[in-house]
């Protein structure tokens, strides 16, 4: 690290600079599906000039600036940042006064190629168990007694749906 940068505080790693450091040799010892692929040559590409973009010049005192345009890919930390935290506070105003609990239910990565193939089936599968899990402990009266309401999210890299129950 140069004297200037240290100078100008720490440095921010991005995942673009990961992806470009060790992107090839990871690629060369793990299968990626089209999905995976383009969304790691997406971040790669984000806000550089392979994507094109214009120059902000500042009317007053002449600044010049190149702005380079975004990739757009919903996987892309810099595309979705702002756009996740909108969502995240639409969530936040949706939220009652009432404690809450967050649960995470995976899918074992040996389903994987049965969910490539047939996902509507896997992931309904995962939702109406995950449901059933929650909503029998839930209805237990050691454990709570009462009937959640529940906001199943699936989060998965080639789609993103949400349901709620």
């Amino acid at each position: 690290m140069d004297r200037r940068r240290r100078a100008a505080g720490p440095v921010r790693l991005e995942l673009a600079d990961i992806f470009r450091a060790h992107g090839p040799a990871y690629r060369a010892t793990h299968r990626l599906s089209a999905v995976q692929e383009r969304a790691i040559d997406d971040i790669v590409q984000c806000r550089t000039a392979a994507l094109g973009g214009h120059l902000y010049r500042c009317d007053r005192c002449a600044f010049e600036r190149p702005e380079y345009n975004a990739c757009g890919n919903r996987h892309c930390p810099k595309c979705q940042g702002r756009r996740k935290a909108q969502w995240l506070e639409a969530r936040r105003a949706e939220l009652l006064p009432v404690e809450y609990f967050h649960f995470v239910f995976t899918i074992d990565h040996r389903v994987n190629p049965l969910a490539i193939y047939r996902p509507r089936v896997i992931y309904n599968l995962l939702f109406h168990s995950a449901a059933a899990t929650l909503l029998e402990f839930a209805r237990n009266p050691k454990w709570l007694g009462a009937t959640p309401a529940m906001l199943i999210v699936l989060n998965t890299w080639g789609e993103f749906t949400e349901k709620v129950q």
